[in-house]
């Protein structure tokens, strides 16, 4: 099956919800809104003084300059956070702190280092004009200005914009629970001793690190030995705690292959696609139980990887209300030949590498197994289902990873 019809097939089963919950602003970082955010007060809230010094009636201060200074009598100090007590007249000013509340009659604010203040009188050596290093009341939000668009990320700017306009707690959408497993007899936690034959669990680490970027929460159940009863009991937690579960390996045509089976047989409609028509990813399988996905992946961690991308990954930003992810492609020469099996989309990674005046595109020919092809690579390039050959020198489109 191709990729657009396994997805279309799933839809007639599953389709992924953005589900909403609120949270106070300390919980808030790095989530996403579910709702618009429109303030409710001006930004600043109040005239205020935007740097340290006096503030003044700018006519005052006209004709200023260091060998004829304007004089002028101090008559408050105001602190941030203080209200001023007085209004300003003809011939006065005010020391004043940065981000405090301007006074009546004052209209700009002369820098501390434009003025020497002898006693009560304060020589202002540089005039200034109306206006003049003063933040005007809603000069950076104005009160009913929308500030975000549902689907905007929290980042700590957004956070510090939230908490200026006095907003406390926000609908965000729910993270969706990911259950991850790894499937396979030789599979080894990360940490403990090799035995023979064995090789450490790459896909789950993967696969959880992928979950995340995606906005999703990874929950790690582990690996399944190819056996039935381990694979369907660590499913049917997965299925009881989690919104979707993702297994790798064990989908193939191999004897101790058992995992399409096991998962079918928990529920109806079971396995809905088996195979599909990549490469990378041709053993991929998709079964839908008690109304939540299972998306079974190769073993192999490139095909892994690249089947989550290009088939689970889109799903879980719907299911965690992010935007769909648009890649960066350039246009680059192919380094070298490929041959691709016809009836196969296949995704080939490769490694953009500067020759001259030209930019090429290598590909990088390790075999499904090899991690490395990813890490190494900078992005992947398309072959369509209908093409055999991709000559040396040829001009590809590579889209851009990461």
């Amino acid at each position: 099956m191709t990729l657009e019809d396994a997805q279309k097939t799933l839809e007639k089963c599953w389709r992924p919800r953005a589900d909403v919950e609120e949270v106070s602003l300390k919980e808030a970082g790095g989530r996403i809104l579910a709702m618009e955010v429109i303030s409710k007060i001006d930004l600043p809230p109040f005239d205020c003084a935007a740097v340290d010094g006096y503030a003044v009636r700018a006519a005052d201060t006209f004709g200023a300059d260091e060998d004829a200074p304007r004089r002028l009598l101090c008559v408050e100090r105001i602190s941030a956070g203080e209200r001023p007590r007085l209004r300003l007249s003809k011939g006065r000013c005010a020391e004043i702190a940065t981000g405090a509340p301007m006074l009546a009659g004052a209209n700009a604010v002369v820098m501390v280092e434009y003025a020497v203040q002898r006693g009560d009188i304060v020589e202002v050596r540089r005039a200034v004009s109306p206006g003049e290093n003063v933040f005007k009341r809603g000069s950076e939000i104005r009160q009913g200005t929308k500030i975000f668009l549902a689907g905007s990320g929290l980042s700590p700017s957004a956070i510090g914009t939230l908490a200026a306009i006095g907003i406390g707690r926000v609908k965000v959408y729910m993270r969706p629970r990911i259950a991850v497993i790894s499937s396979g007899a030789e599979l080894a936690k990360v940490g403990m001793k090799l035995g023979y034959g064995q090789v450490y669990d790459t896909n789950g680490p993967a696969m959880c690190e992928a979950v995340k970027t995606c906005g999703g929460e990874p929950s790690y159940l582990g690996i399944a030995p190819d056996e039935a009863p381990q694979i369907k009991m660590l499913v049917k937690r997965g299925l009881a705690s989690c919104d979707a579960v993702i297994i790798s390996g064990g989908s193939s045509a191999g004897a101790g292959d058992i995992a399409p089976s096991v998962v079918g047989g928990l529920g109806k409609p079971g396995v809905i696609v088996h195979g599909l028509a990549m490469k990378p990813g041709k053993p991929t399988f998709i079964a839908v139980v008690k109304g939540k996905p299972v998306f079974g992946l190769p073993g192999y961690p490139v095909s892994a990887l690249m089947i989550f991308d290009q088939l689970v990954a889109p799903y879980i930003r719907r299911m965690a209300g992010t935007r769909p992810l648009t890649r960066l492609t350039m246009r680059a020469k192919l380094g070298r030949k490929i041959l691709s099996a016809r009836g196969r989309r296949e995704l080939v990674p490769v490694k953009l590498v500067k020759k001259g005046r030209e930019l090429l595109a290598e590909p990088l020919m390790k075999g499904s197994g090899a991690i490395t092809a990813l890490s190494m690579a900078d992005g992947y390039i398309e072959v369509p289902l209908e093409q055999e050959i991709v000559d040396e020198g040829e001009v590809v489109e590579v889209v851009l990873l990461g």
